[in-house]
């Protein structure tokens, strides 16, 4: 084949086929991550769990990743075997932690017996989420470096875009049946829904280990034909040096932590403070990943053709420290405002992605992406293991003010105007550090700040 012959992701419909197929596994993902947090509530009248337990199962996604350093591992490994196998190896371990979670549930919920201090159902709980978590996150980079090799030169932002929209379907779906689905069947039936859907998943990005296998044998770009392309150690120097790496990721990280974090405990904000409905509190909780679902695309798009990440993702820290900040304040008790803030967390939560992700593509060449992903989650992971940890001991320290019975079920009620404080502060800092990755764009000559198409 000659370099001027067709190549399989030249052809639009290929590459957004592939894009597609990856895209479904991470939305299975997504559905299993947030599955648990609408239930929150009745893990604690049924399982008898406190707040602070609830908060190191939250944050065992985490756990591995973290102290174990099992992401950057995973980087690593993908640098160094590729994209098909480091993806296959991501959907095993997530399949296998779902169902290691759902026996914790289903066969040891509310469980007296104790490991190490710990309730039993709690910490296997907990280590089920914390292996599916290396899966799901060592999936999140392979998934984002797919994105990079088919779409190089292309609509790379506007494809991140949407691969990030379609997996926040899941996390929607989740936030949305899981307390009625539960009510109506049992508390781990959402789970096992999210298990079945994870093994099709699992068979989805199969099937696409064959499409890419046909490409690396137009490019030739396997490790037989290319070794200078060959992952080396000094990559992971060469990423470290980089001071856009840093900035980018604690950008990621203090991000991330003022999102996801806080959505696990936003059904429960949403019922106790403003009056929501707990058969609908789930569908409000999830508002920002329906606002990704139909924004992050265009958001993508817009940057491809006209540039700005940089200026972008100040504006999404900007939207963050508002939504925090409404939220902290004690007298609003409005449900209408509650959800309006969802809505307006959904948009921030659409800029920044869809910003920063493509620009760790500018920042670093092909072979170091997997590696400088892999870090980058790794220090993200950190604020996704701490921050839940830190709210749920905060919860059940200072926040109880009395209790309610839903169901026949009695829980704490809690005050979050504490929480939210922490919250608000943190979105702080994330802005602070989108101003300086700015100045650095200008600095080192990033070019985050131009379009990804070239005309």
């Amino acid at each position: 084949m000659t370099h001027t012959e067709t190549r399989l992701n030249d052809k639009a419909w290929a590459r957004w086929s592939a894009l597609f197929i990856v895209a479904f596994t991470m939305m299975a993902a997504y559905y299993v991550n947030d599955v648990m947090a609408p239930l929150k509530g009745m893990l604690e009248g049924q399982l008898h769990w406190t707040s602070s337990e609830f908060g190191m199962f939250t944050g065992a996604y985490s756990f591995l990743n973290v102290f174990l350093l099992m992401l950057i591992w995973g980087g690593l490994i993908l640098d160094r075997f590729g994209i098909r196998f480091t993806g296959m190896l991501a959907t095993v371990l997530m399949v296998g932690g779902t169902a290691a979670e759902y026996i914790a549930i289903t066969q040891y919920g509310g469980t007296t017996e104790t490991v190490m201090g710990y309730k039993l159902d709690v910490l296997m709980a907990s280590a089920g989420y914390s292996v599916f978590g290396v899966g799901a996150e060592v999936g999140g980079i392979t998934v984002t470096k797919i994105i990079a090799k088919w779409f190089n030169g292309k609509e790379v932002a506007l494809a991140m875009g949407v691969q990030v929209a379609l997996a926040r379907i899941g996390s929607q779906v989740a936030y949305a049946v899981a307390i009625p689905v539960a009510r109506s069947f049992s508390l781990d039936t959402p789970l096992f829904i999210g298990g079945v859907v994870l093994v099709g998943g699992m068979l989805s990005f199969l099937a696409f280990t064959f499409m890419d296998r046909k490409l690396d044998r137009q490019v030739k770009i396997s490790t037989e034909s290319a070794p200078e392309d060959k992952f080396s150690f000094k990559d992971v120097v060469a990423v470290v040096s980089n001071p856009g790496f840093w900035l980018i990721a604690l950008l990621c990280v203090l991000f991330y932590s003022c999102v996801f974090p806080f959505q696990k405990f936003a059904t429960e904000l949403m019922i106790s403070k403003y009056g929501v409905s707990e058969a609908i509190a789930g569908t409000f909780a999830g508002l920002p990943a329906l606002g990704a679902l139909f924004l992050t695309p265009v958001f993508g798009g817009m940057i491809d053709r006209r540039g700005k990440a940089a200026s972008i993702m100040m504006l999404g820290a900007s939207m963050l420290i508002c939504v925090h900040c409404i939220y902290a304040l004690p007298f609003i008790h409005a449900p209408w405002v509650a959800i309006a803030l969802m809505v307006v967390l959904g948009i921030a939560f659409s800029l920044v992605p869809s910003a920063m992700w493509p620009s760790v593509a500018k920042i670093f060449p092909v072979k170091q992406l997997g590696t400088a992903y892999a870090l980058i989650f790794f220090i993200q992971n950190i604020g996704l293991w701490g921050i839940p940890a830190l709210i749920g001991f905060i919860l059940d320290e200072y926040c109880i003010t009395g209790t309610t019975t839903i169901g026949g079920v009695t829980t704490n009620v809690y005050d979050y105007t504490l929480p939210m404080c922490v919250f608000t502060g943190i979105a702080v800092l994330s802005l602070g550090v989108a101003y300086l990755l700015k100045a650095a764009d200008k600095k080192y000559g990033y070019r985050l700040e131009e379009a990804n198409i070239k005309k």
